[in-house]
């Protein structure tokens, strides 16, 4: 059973965030000012700074937003057999979040990159997410649990986030994004799970078309 919460968040909070995705919104990019930002919101131009500290903070605030959601969707489907049918639609829905506002969401993720010193918690909330799709890690290996259960979120976080880091920067089309999101997946799942689970990960990798198969593998 997952020991997910829901974040608590005041209204002023939500009231500053949703001000800011409506400027990246127009915008289409993260160049906005505090000063923007707080007229938008209807605030004093301290209370982003009394509430977040920094841009850079309320960035990764709407990051963290973000995988709350696609942590509470993701919980609200229905259970499934296996941890790997559970990861593949953690991915899809990942994946649908992020469409449904691309002018908002690759702003958000792309300023992640920016040198900081202040961590926003947004790797830990990933790793969160996938560790609540794993679940009881049905389908796995039994040799391979306790790895899976002390490695496997961290990898599917960085697999997840390398292949939208290449969608904000126009190398996957939209289009293509649920695709390259999915086989990620697959391929990091592979290894662990058991010998049963594994053709329907062979056939996502297979069906990839972006990349054509060898002849014969290479020696």
């Amino acid at each position: 059973m997952s020991t997910y919460k829901p974040p608590e968040r005041t209204a002023k909070h939500e009231r500053v965030l949703d001000a800011a995705s409506r400027l990246l919104a127009r915008n289409e990019t993260a160049d906005f000012s505090m000063r923007d930002l707080a007229e938008e919101a209807g605030v004093s131009f301290a209370t982003p700074f009394n509430y977040f500290g920094s841009k850079i903070a309320i960035m990764h605030a709407l990051s963290n937003r973000l995988i709350d959601t696609m942590t509470e969707r993701f919980l609200s489907t229905e259970d499934m057999e296996t941890a790997s049918a559970r990861v593949l639609t953690a991915f899809d829905i990942a994946v649908s979040v992020l469409l449904e506002e691309p002018a908002v969401t690759k702003p958000v993720i792309g300023s992640l990159g920016s040198p900081t010193t202040e961590p926003g918690g947004v790797a830990d909330r990933s790793r969160a997410l996938w560790a609540n799709a794993l679940g009881d890690f049905a389908g796995i290996r039994q040799e391979m649990t306790a790895l899976a259960a002390a490695r496997l979120p961290t990898y599917l976080a960085h697999g997840f986030r390398g292949s939208i880091s290449f969608w904000v920067a126009g190398e996957i089309p939209d289009s293509d994004l649920r695709v390259r999101a999915s086989c990620i997946a697959a391929a990091l799942l592979l290894s662990f799970v058991e010998a049963d689970q594994q053709d329907p990960l062979l056939q996502i990798l297979r069906a990839d078309r972006s990349q054509a198969l060898p002849d014969r593998p290479p020696l």
